[in-house]
């Protein structure tokens, strides 16, 4: 039963209405099973929990903490990032659905204990059907501090028995889908002698620059904050770095790579893309696509794109496996796969003459109709328990 738990004066109509809306074929869509706003007054928290779909299992995503301008655009970003997990868990192949929490405010301001822990409640109050995890502005002390108040947090420190920073297996999930694109456009497996260029080199993008380099790239990057360029200069003082993302764009890369927050492939940056001759893009930001359509701009234009949820699911395969005990070498085994699954919607796209983007979401939701019909019969009730 879909419950969504707000005023009525709050969101503007139109956000609401994609809420209740899924797609006529019967695929996911863009329905969402259940929408909680979460405030707590004393501690200041301001929150909103998405879940997409629970046709896999349980909701698994991260808990986004941004300086939103308004709470529609948090409910948005929510909406947008639940969707996403839901893809992305299924053509993981995660027994896993889809769900993603933000809290509105700016985590080096607001942030604080009271605050980590009254979200914990809400989490809690949910009792499962949302799991949650790091993403942009929260850390893996955040989900110490979120695990005092609930069970259904991943991404805990290994002390506490977590698996620790996903980033690491995320940026290595990104890697080996930039082997398979790179394999599909040039008929090798390795960025060797490849100009990459990684927008964002925070969280994701300093342990993706460290991949690329150990393989034989050239690296070009850019980052808003001094510091995150300065971490990676002092690590590999021989990647370039220029002052912005149109700099970067004009850089020739052979691949871009953005890794920074989502819309990031506009019409206008697809359209320099093709302008200076990039060949592929491949990165770890979620929801790169500002807007249908610009997967076929790029299929058009020549550039191969893998899809973004595909590539950096690497984290969600490290906190998912944290779920029945954390073991490194099993989840980093299981992200390696990344590499044969981008190759294999290549492969489905040329076949069906679609951009990789339509392969990887029509897998994605064959999975989820798949699984789902399967919960129609009725377990033991020592399997349900």
């Amino acid at each position: 039963m879909t419950d969504v738990q707000t005023p009525a004066t709050h969101p503007a109509s139109g956000v609401l209405s994609r809420i209740f809306r899924t797609e006529q074929d019967g695929a996911p869509g863009d329905g969402h099973e259940q929408v909680v706003l979460c405030h707590d007054r004393s501690s200041g928290l301001k929150a909103i929990i998405a879940i997409h779909s629970t046709a896999l299992g349980p909701a698994l995503g991260g808990t986004r903490f941004f300086p939103y301008a308004s709470e529609e655009a948090a409910l948005e970003d929510a909406l947008n990032l639940s969707r996403g997990m839901s893809y992305k868990n299924a053509l993981a192949g995660l027994d896993l659905g889809g769900g993603k929490a933000v809290i509105i405010g700016d985590p080096n301001k607001d942030k604080n204990e009271a605050m980590l822990r009254a979200y914990g409640r809400f989490v809690e109050s949910l009792r499962g059907r949302y799991i949650t995890a790091c993403d942009v502005g929260t850390y893996v002390q955040d989900m110490d501090v979120i695990a005092r108040e609930t069970e259904f947090v991943t991404g805990r420190s290994p002390e506490n028995g977590g698996a620790g920073d996903s980033s690491i297996l995320t940026a290595f999930g990104v890697f080996q889908g930039m082997r398979a694109t790179a394999q599909a456009r040039w008929g090798q497996p390795t960025l060797r002698g490849k100009r990459v260029g990684v927008a964002g080199v925070g969280k994701v993008g300093h342990y993706l620059v460290g991949h690329l380099v150990a393989d034989g790239a050239t690296v070009v990057v850019t980052d808003p904050f001094e510091a995150a360029v300065n971490r990676v200069r002092a690590a590999h003082p021989e990647v370039e770095v220029v002052a912005d993302t149109a700099a970067l764009l004009q850089a020739k890369l052979d691949v871009y790579a953005p890794c920074a927050l989502g819309g990031a492939l506009t019409d206008s940056v697809v359209a320099a893309l093709g302008e200076f001759g990039t060949s592929v893009v491949c990165g770890a930001a979620n929801n790169q696509l500002a807007h249908p359509g610009v997967e076929k701009d790029l299929a058009d234009r020549g550039i191969l794109y893998a899809p973004d949820y595909l590539v950096n699911s690497g984290g969600v395969i490290q906190v998912a496996d944290e779920i029945d005990g954390f073991n490194f070498d099993r989840a980093k085994n299981k992200a390696t796969k990344i590499f044969d699954t981008t190759l294999e919607i290549f492969t489905r796209a040329a076949s069906d003459g679609i951009p990789p983007a339509v392969a990887a979401d029509r897998l994605a939701e064959k999975r989820m109709r798949e699984i789902s019909a399967l919960r129609t019969v009725l377990l033991p009730a020592a399997r349900r328990a």
